[in-house]
């Protein structure tokens, strides 16, 4: 299983973070590869994405569904593949620094199976780390521009 996190600290109160993150429809977006995404009702959601595998580009459909909401510290979400057979889980995370500064970490796990997983548990294993670390610092930033 491919696993990465990676952790930021945004300079704006705890509940700004929670009040972005816990809201899929805000951060979509910035996913890298985001090509578009429909909100089936307040914990799921269908997710399309495209990137390039090699010389290939390849469009990846995702089913996410939120698996539970702590308010004001954590979303976590479990990914299911729609147009190729992984699973996955992720969550957005947030800790207060002081009154005006928060911690946020982003973090995905992502596993191939069917007779793809020997090629593509290797190819999530080597972008799973820029992906989190781009998607965490994008959401960071949006936050801070939103709260300026």
């Amino acid at each position: 299983m491919a696993t990465a996190s990676h952790t930021v600290e945004v300079q704006v109160p705890q509940k700004e973070v929670w009040e972005f993150v816990s809201q899929m429809e805000k951060w979509a977006t910035l996913v890298p590869g985001y090509r578009e995404h429909q909100i089936l009702n307040d914990k799921q959601s269908t997710w399309t994405f495209a990137g390039n595998v090699g010389v290939l580009k390849k469009e990846v459909k995702v089913q996410i569904d939120i698996i539970s909401w702590e308010e004001p510290s954590k979303i976590s979400f479990e990914l299911t593949g729609l147009s190729d057979k992984f699973s996955g889980t992720g969550y957005f995370e947030d800790v207060a620094l002081d009154a005006n500064k928060t911690q946020m970490t982003g973090h995905l796990e992502v596993k191939a199976g069917g007779l793809a997983a020997p090629v593509l548990n290797p190819l999530f294993t080597a972008v799973l780390p820029k992906a989190t670390s781009v998607l965490t610092n994008r959401v960071a930033n949006k936050i801070q521009l939103v709260h300026a």
